[in-house]
């Protein structure tokens, strides 16, 4: 199909408050591409993660889309019934939650959280479920031998990756992951961003990137968005946001990256705004 897989237009989410309502989204506008890689960056409270429930439909009150447009393929997830949103939530629309703990069960072995989403979308037996649990974990570089484990049993970045498996068991065409590094350390982040980029490129799936980290955004979306108090401020090509931001809350947010020292011997001072790599998406990610 032709034209963007999904379109948010003048979305406006509001959060009832002591003083009344509270406009956390104010119109926010864009749009994802088929097998693009979108990034949504700002400081936290900003509205990034209210915009990923509401594309979702997972925002619970005291929050409600107050007006605005969400489309999948042309098709308004706010105006479905709740039984037609089963279809297209988790099935079409996946989301890799902030921690990845708390999105895994610490009761249950992994292959029974695989089978328990698979049964329910799908209608699988429990011999189906766990195949497809043990070949998603062999995708994410786990050895599918350990479905039979508990979640604490696996490293931080491991249990990331099981909840990548997990959402994209029922191979969605979008995933919303809202701040997937936040928890681990710089070098599993690497590794995180690099599978992503590998699995995208495999199945070809859409990918809403969260996060307050512009530069690590940089590294590995197509376009970013900026947002500032609820409003997106500058949207654009990634070498557009790294290399010639328009808007000032955009650049400031480059000067607040740390500089990193060069070589001692030649004095050179590397920026790190300004060098961020803005190749290929896969160039940007090496091995």
């Amino acid at each position: 199909m032709s034209g963007p897989l999904l379109q948010v237009r003048d979305l406006s989410v509001d959060y009832l408050v002591d003083k009344g309502a509270f406009r956390a989204v104010k119109n926010v506008s864009f749009d994802i591409g088929r097998g693009e890689l979108f990034g949504l960056a700002g400081e936290s409270g900003c509205g990034k993660s209210t915009i990923a429930y509401a594309i979702t439909r997972l925002a619970k009150a005291p929050a409600w889309v107050a007006g605005g447009e969400i489309l999948l393929d042309g098709q308004d997830l706010l105006k479905l019934t709740e039984a037609e949103l089963q279809k297209v939530r988790w099935r079409r629309i996946g989301m890799v939650f902030q921690s990845a703990m708390n999105s895994l069960n610490p009761l249950l072995r992994i292959e029974r959280q695989f089978f328990d989403v698979l049964h329910r979308h799908t209608g699988c037996s429990r011999a189906e479920g766990r195949a497809k649990a043990e070949a998603m974990l062999r995708l994410v570089g786990i050895d599918p031998k350990r479905v039979g484990d508990y979640p604490h049993q696996f490293s931080g970045g491991m249990r990331q990756r099981l909840v990548i498996a997990i959402c994209l068991a029922l191979e969605p065409d979008l995933i919303i992951m809202d701040e997937p590094t936040t928890a681990l350390d710089v070098v599993v982040q690497r590794e995180i961003l690099q599978q992503i980029c590998e699995l995208q490129e495999r199945l070809g799936f859409s990918v809403l990137f969260i996060t307050h980290d512009l530069h690590l955004m940089s590294q590995f979306c197509d376009r970013i968005a900026v947002m500032l108090g609820g409003r997106i401020v500058e949207q654009g090509p990634v070498d557009q946001i790294t290399r010639a931001p328009q808007h000032d809350y955009t650049r400031r947010l480059w000067e607040a990256i740390p500089r990193l020292p060069g070589a001692a011997a030649t004095g050179v001072v590397e920026d790190i705004a300004a060098e961020a790599p803005v190749d290929a998406v896969r160039e940007r990610m090496p091995s």
